[in-house]
C-alpha cells in the first residue's frame, strides 16, 4: 500500500483508462455559440486523455489523447476522481505529437 493509504492499480489486458477534458456539460461551438449539454447530438464522439493502459494496448501511450463513443463506456470512481474504462477496440483515433512522423496521421 502507497504512503497515502491508495492502492496502486494495474490496468489488464488491453484496457485503457482515460480522464475526461474538461466538464462534459456545456460547450462552445467554434463560432461562439454556447450549447447546452441537454442539446441532442446524435452520435457525437468524445476525446479523453490516456492515464494507464494494459499490458497488451498497443496503439497508444500515457497522456495521449483519445476519440471515443461517449455511449460506450463505462464509468469508475478513483480516490474522489471520475475516470472511464474502455477496450483498445472502442477507441477511433489517437492524437499525441509523437504520431507526427506518420505518413497517414491528420492534424486535429
Amino acid at each position: 500500500m502507497e504512503e497515502n493509504g491508495r492502492l496502486p492499480i494495474k490496468m489488464l489486458n488491453d484496457r485503457v483508462l482515460v480522464q475526461l477534458e474538461g466538464a462534459e456539460g456545456d460547450r462552445r461551438s467554434s463560432g461562439g455559440i454556447l450549447i447546452p449539454a441537454t442539446a441532442q447530438v446524435g452520435k457525437r464522439l468524445t476525446w479523453a486523455k490516456v492515464v494507464a493502459i494494459g499490458p497488451n494496448v498497443r496503439s497508444m501511450q500515457l497522456d495521449d489523447r483519445v476519440l471515443f463513443n461517449a455511449q460506450d463506456r463505462y464509468e469508475v470512481e478513483v480516490g474522489g476522481t471520475d475516470y472511464i474504462m474502455l477496450r483498445e477496440r472502442d477507441i477511433h483515433a489517437v492524437a499525441a505529437e509523437r504520431l507526427d512522423d506518420s505518413p497517414t496521421g491528420l492534424y486535429l
